[in-house]
């Protein structure tokens, strides 16, 4: 099975492919007057849970947020989970 992360920039997300399948995404508004991602909302289709899924998604996303020098705003409760338990993390929330 091959795993594919993208940024969507599009439609302001990220998103996770297996094999070439949508299997979920985390999506996010930017704010115009800084560089603030604001997190609302991550989903892994059902077909594709318990697989770690959300997780790689939103550490993509992150890890990309921090390289494009933006600060998180974690609104999506697993985004703001997720950087709880990875700490490492915690100093891109605005």
């Amino acid at each position: 099975m091959t795993t594919r992360l993208e940024h969507n920039v599009a439609d302001t997300r990220f998103e996770i492919y297996l094999d070439d399948t949508l299997a979920g995404y985390a999506d996010y508004a930017e704010r115009d007057d800084q560089k603030i991602r604001d997190f609302h909302h991550t989903m892994t289709f059902p077909e594709f849970r318990g697989r770690g899924v959300a997780a790689q998604v939103v550490e993509y996303a992150l890890n990309d947020s921090r390289a494009e020098g933006f600060a998180i705003i974690p609104t999506c409760w697993y985004v703001e989970k997720y950087i709880a338990e990875h700490r490492e993390y915690a100093d891109l929330v605005a």
